[in-house]
């Protein structure tokens, strides 16, 4: 079974494929917040006629 060789780079070529790589990723991105990655927002929207009952109410009208 024979090997297949890739040609021999110079060490210009190296050199330049370095710099190219540090200019693309030689830093890391900026930092995100955890606090910026999530969004909150209610399930349902709010209904106003669910909280009219007083149970409070119903016992001073109907029991005293």
């Amino acid at each position: 079974m024979t090997q297949r060789r890739e040609p021999r780079e110079s060490a210009q070529d190296t050199t330049d494929a370095a710099l190219v790589r540090r200019a693309r990723f030689g830093s890391l991105p900026e930092r995100i917040r955890p606090q910026d990655t999530v969004e909150t927002s209610p399930a349902t929207t709010p209904d106003p006629a669910r909280d009219t009952y007083n149970p409070d109410e119903w016992l001073v009208r109907y029991c005293l």
